[in-house]
């Protein structure tokens, strides 16, 4: 049996951190619309905190609702951690963020062996369209489909957490 009595101890040094969940994503502006070959599915999120460096979002996609941590990002890996709530949790949720709330469109599109994750900004960020990929390493190699542009992974404008600081159609 467990001793709840005993304070949960943060011990936290470069060999355990290796065991947290890690995101490696990066980040590319689109050109055209060839990648426009599948449906969409609205996303709505907002931040409790968009803190520099540790982000805590609530997001619903369709019928799903999702709290994620983010921690401070190294290159394009960063700590994350989501979990599914419920959906009327989740409008609750929403009531305390940040305002504006982010939503867009997004597109998922399968192309060079890697899920691309475009997503179409709409109101106080439309006209911004960012795809996404998701990697296993930094390192990893991808393609990029002939609609992939510019790469924008390290630039703070197009964090989503920074987006509601600074909407796009205010550039």
């Amino acid at each position: 049996m467990t001793d709840r009595t005993q304070p949960c101890r943060l011990e936290l040094n470069s060999e355990n951190q290796g065991d947290m969940a890690r995101e490696i994503e990066r980040k590319f502006l689109i050109k055209g619309s060839a990648w426009r070959r599948a449906g969409a599915m609205r996303l709505c999120q907002g931040y409790l905190s968009s803190a520099k460096g540790r982000t805590v979002r609530v997001r619903t996609a369709g019928d799903k609702a999702y709290l994620t941590i983010k921690g401070m990002a190294v290159g394009a890996t960063r700590p994350e951690f989501e979990y599914e709530i419920p959906c009327e949790d989740a409008k609750e949720l929403l009531n305390l963020c940040e305002m504006p709330l982010i939503e867009k469109d997004r597109y998922r599109v399968e192309e060079g062996g890697v899920v691309w994750e475009i997503d179409e900004f709409l109101a106080e960020n439309r006209g911004l369209i960012i795809a996404e990929v998701e990697l296993e390493s930094e390192d990893q190699p991808f393609t990029k489909p002939d609609w992939v542009g510019k790469e924008v992974t390290g630039d703070p404008r197009y964090f989503n957490s920074n987006l509601i600081k600074k909407p796009y159609t205010k550039w």
